[in-house]
């Protein structure tokens, strides 16, 4: 089905203007929530263009018509997307068309619940997982074999935010044949940032979405997408989201829909905020190791900035603190980023990875692939940037205070495997008297 929109509009305008009710007499501007299970059929012998609503709803229909405008809006017309309950659900869905003995290859920096699904459901079935390096072009080079049926990736990773060069694996894919099918998980960015199915030279066979994050926005559905180009991939999904029953519910497709209105503007605002943060932090006199794709001496920033919009750094944060201890009482003492797991809402969060969202990745895994337990994760949202800096600056002389050396005016802090003396500003020093939480002003 043709997308109404031209190709030619600008990015603000393709968020807010699609068919909102194809074929609707009514002409609503807001698309309905078609909330019905089935729909009465004109005749017993056949059906019509709706018969269950897990087979096709009209509102997911939008929906997932406005998600293939916005990843691919340079071809819509043959672009499909599909709504899932669930991220997983979405991967899920993507998994099934892989068959026993046929392998599997994923970077070994990926979201914790991806791993459960390949390790304790793909991998006894009989589906080979292997896992690599992408940022390493050794070892992508040697990652895939005759075998690999599907890849799949983060970038940035979660939750390092390493940046994977989606034209080199797509490549070295490609250099094993064409049954080998490339997944990109393009969350951390949304298509507002990024988007690997139209890239030049090489884009990928298929971009997964956990639209919980970014394309909802507002912390209150849970939904997962997947956008392909090639009309037989399309079909086989297709089947699967109906045969499965995993398709997304009228009214998560209603909230999804409207979230994905303001993607844009809120994505501007969050992305500027989080640069800020990650300015602070960097600069910090407590030395975090920061990682921010936006950062001017980031790792992989020259390829982010080849296969991202505008090579934004999105609106995640992540920083070391050099000990779990102090990390977690850091997160403890923030006032406007409540621990929650998840990202991408118009409320920051804070979290500690390896003990929340990668939880589910064995602690021996964990420490095999270098993934920090004292990392912690900050998503960025909406509020003022000044107000999320002192609320970081209290939670660090809250969490840490310095053992001051009178002498030389340096303190000590742990720092995982450095050591490092760095030297403190006068508002980290201890404060007598002070209360361990003092309460958010009231908001004008």
């Amino acid at each position: 089905m043709a997308h109404p929109q031209p190709p030619t509009i600008g990015e603000y305008t393709r968020t807010v203007a699609f068919a909102a009710a194809p074929n609707d007499p009514l002409h609503p501007s807001a698309t309905p929530i078609y909330q019905t299970a089935t729909f009465a059929q004109e005749s017993a012998l056949e059906f019509g263009r709706y018969d269950y609503s897990r087979s096709g709803n009209p509102t997911r229909d939008v929906l997932e018509r406005q998600l293939a405008a916005l990843e691919n809006p340079g071809a819509p017309e043959t672009t499909r997307a599909f709504a899932f309950a669930s991220g997983l659900a979405a991967l899920t869905a993507a998994t099934r068309t892989l068959l026993p003995g046929d392998e599997l290859v994923a970077c070994d920096d990926l979201y914790g619940g991806s791993y459960r699904l390949f390790s304790r459901l793909l991998e006894p079935r009989g589906v080979t997982v292997r896992y690599a390096d992408f940022t390493d072009p050794a070892q992508l080079a040697r990652a895939f074999s005759p075998r690999t049926r599907l890849i799949h990736f983060e970038t940035p990773t979660n939750p390092l935010l390493r940046i994977v060069d989606i034209r080199a694996v797509v490549a070295a894919a490609r250099a094993q044949g064409p049954r080998a099918r490339v997944l990109v998980d393009s969350t951390a960015m949304s298509p507002w940032l990024q988007r690997p199915l139209e890239l030049d030279g090489g884009g990928a066979d298929i971009v997964l979405h956990s639209a919980t994050k970014l394309l909802n926005g507002h912390g209150d559905v849970t939904a997962g997408a997947l956008i392909v180009r090639d009309p037989g991939l399309a079909e086989e999904l297709a089947f699967i989201q109906n045969a499965e029953g995993a398709a997304l519910s009228p009214f998560d497709s209603f909230l999804l829909l409207r979230g994905l209105k303001t993607l844009g503007v809120r994505i501007d605002r969050q992305q500027a905020t989080a640069r800020t943060v990650a300015d602070f932090l960097a600069s910090h006199p407590a030395a975090f190791e920061v990682g921010y794709p936006g950062l001017a001496h980031a790792p992989g920033r020259d390829i982010h900035a080849r296969q991202a919009r505008g090579g934004g750094g999105g609106v995640v944060i992540t920083f070391r603190t050099g000990d779990i201890e102090l990390s977690r009482r850091l997160v403890e003492s923030l006032r406007l980023f409540p621990i929650a797991v998840s990202f991408g809402s118009i409320n920051s969060t804070a979290s500690l990875p390896c003990r929340m969202s990668h939880a589910s990745i064995p602690a021996e895994v964990r420490a095999r692939r270098q993934l920090p337990e004292d990392l912690v994760r900050l998503s960025i949202g909406l509020e003022d940037a000044d107000d999320l800096i002192a609320d970081l600056d209290q939670a660090v002389t809250s969490a840490s205070p310095p053992m001051f050396d009178p002498s030389g005016g340096q303190s000590r802090t742990p720092r995982a495997k450095t050591g490092a003396v760095v030297r403190r500003s006068p508002s980290l020093l201890p404060q007598a008297h002070a209360p361990a939480h003092r309460p958010i002003p009231a908001q004008p």
